[in-house]
């Protein structure tokens, strides 16, 4: 029979110290209560010291107050990572809700369409003042659905239940802006023996986003890619093909919906829904397994106790924090645009891999570029990441001065758009509130942005270049170029280009900072 005796902390510091940076061999000093030398490394020690409190043990049996302090650091973890790694799914949960519930459109049939361009007045991630959103929810629990979109639309994109890609339209999509019709499969779904005629798209979840961009016309008004979604874009189940039911549109321009996730525990409740719903294939095991042991699991009721929910709390705020401390501050160089954090650019994708996959998988997943992503924005395809001069859209975003500092509503800044911005089809610079992540709100100003098409009006300097404004009040004779902040709210900006140019790509053509005047 072996009796195994305790070791004294005193004596397993000492056997640390002796054995320490070698390999244990026979003749190392042996713990008391062994025939045979013991690797240091295995043995634990009566009493460990952690930023959590003390953890005791006698002969590395835990006590229940270590049981305790471990287990509930342990479960707080998987509070806050189940937080930021399904982010993506509560993300575009609440847009489908917000669609649902919000606006009273019906999946399959009913097309949100922003007649006179999204306004401060719709909370959605980081959307724009300058193109023409029709957005629709697709369901596919009962069959495939087809989408046809007509000729001239812009970037568009179809994202899973996971805000996935599934694939693009429109201008970098395989129809290239000449229209054509897409048949969407869905779990289970068997592509029809004869698919001529359309381009074939399959996803893992049951309901999926639809976005697509109009363009403005060259006086940079909105009626003819709003005419153009209302006589040419379809959505339909597959099955009515042969008389397909009609689409209503509805105008969406100054409608108060949320659609952004919550950043308390009812984002628990959000990604619940989801998972009850959705297939479980579509998520990996390992994340399935991280919201099962908070007690969100596919087929049972999420119902914590008090306890259980006050610790979720507590997880959520974690979890905020630190999405909210990788999107503004990013330790990852990758994350800024320029060397040397010049002007603190951001981008939105900071691996380059619109999957947020290092080095071809060899990395595994960029969780913090993911997280920085979704916590922003919206849309995930790689027209919004491969260099396609020409084609697609490329966006670069800040939230301090040239100090570093971050932007304050209550100041006045001036940015030096230089001459000849690489962009095809415009330039803009949209200005947004932190809290929200949507445009800032303020009377005097619905759409916080300038558009160098929709804003002819802005004074250029003599050598091309444009000088925006940014405070409060405009600076004398500025009013052109300046787009209102707001005293006691801070803010950051998203400069835009549609049809972006190789100078963009190439760096020869950059962003200078933003000046506090």
């Amino acid at each position: 029979m072996t009796v195994l005796k305790h070791l004294s902390s005193t004596a397993l510091s000492a056997l640390f110290l002796a054995c320490s940076a070698t390999a244990l061999h026979a003749g190392d000093v042996k713990p008391k209560g062994y025939n045979t030398p013991i690797p240091v490394d295995v043995l634990t020690p009566d009493t460990v010291r952690t930023r959590i409190g003390t953890f005791k043990y006698f002969d590395g049996f835990p006590d229940d107050e270590t049981m305790r302090k471990a287990r509930r650091q342990v479960d707080l973890g998987r509070g806050v990572q189940t937080f930021l790694n399904f982010m993506p799914a509560a993300s575009i949960e609440m847009l489908y809700v917000g669609h649902r519930d919000g606006y009273g459109l019906k999946s399959n049939r009913d097309i949100g369409l922003f007649e006179e361009l999204m306004s401060s007045e719709s909370l959605w991630l980081t959307g724009n003042t300058d193109t023409v959103y029709a957005s629709a929810f697709l369901d596919l629990s009962d069959g495939p659905v087809v989408v046809e979109v007509p000729e001239g639309t812009g970037p568009g994109t179809v994202n899973d239940a996971f805000f996935r890609f599934v694939v693009d339209m429109g201008g970098p999509g395989p129809d290239k802006g000449k229209g054509g019709k897409y048949l969407i499969l869905g779990p289970g779904h068997q592509a029809p023996a004869n698919t001529d005629g359309y381009f074939v798209a399959t996803t893992p979840s049951k309901i999926n986003w639809l976005i697509l961009r109009g363009f403005l016309d060259e006086q940079g008004k909105p009626d003819t890619a709003k005419s153009a979604f209302k006589t040419g874009l379809k959505v339909y189940p597959f099955a009515q093909r042969a008389n397909p039911p009609a689409n209503t549109f509805t105008n969406l321009t100054g409608s108060d919906v949320n659609t952004i996730h919550a950043n308390d525990f009812k984002f628990y409740e959000e990604l619940n829904d989801v998972i009850q719903r959705e297939p479980s294939a579509m998520f990996s095991p390992e994340l399935l397994g991280m919201a099962s042991a908070i007690g969100i699991q596919k087929g049972k009721p999420f119902n914590p106790s008090s306890d259980q929910k006050a610790l979720l709390t507590e997880a959520v705020a974690i979890g905020n924090a630190t999405a909210r401390s990788i999107l503004f501050a990013p330790k990852d160089p990758k994350a800024y645009i320029y060397p040397g954090k010049a002007g603190y650019w951001q981008t939105g994708f900071p691996g380059g891999n619109h999957e947020y996959v290092v080095d071809g998988g060899k990395g595994g997943r960029d969780m913090d570029g993911r997280t920085l992503f979704f916590y922003l924005a919206t849309v995930n395809t790689p027209a919004m990441v491969l260099e396609l001069p020409g084609v697609g859209s490329q966006y670069a975003f800040t939230s301090r001065d040239s100090g570093g500092a971050y932007l304050d509503g209550s100041k006045t800044y001036k940015l030096n758009i230089p001459a000849n911005p690489p962009a095809q089809r415009f330039w803009s610079f949209v200005v947004y509130d932190p809290q929200t992540r949507s445009m800032l709100q303020s009377k005097e100003m619905p759409y916080p942005s300038k558009n160098n098409k929709r804003n002819p009006e802005m004074a250029k300097n003599a050598d091309g270049s444009i000088d925006l404004y940014f405070g409060p009040e405009p600076p004398a004779g500025k009013e052109a170029n300046w787009v209102k902040t707001v005293p006691g709210k801070g803010w950051f900006g998203i400069f835009r280009l549609y049809g972006p140019g190789q100078e963009w790509f190439d760096r020869t053509w950059k962003l200078g900072a933003i000046e506090q005047l």
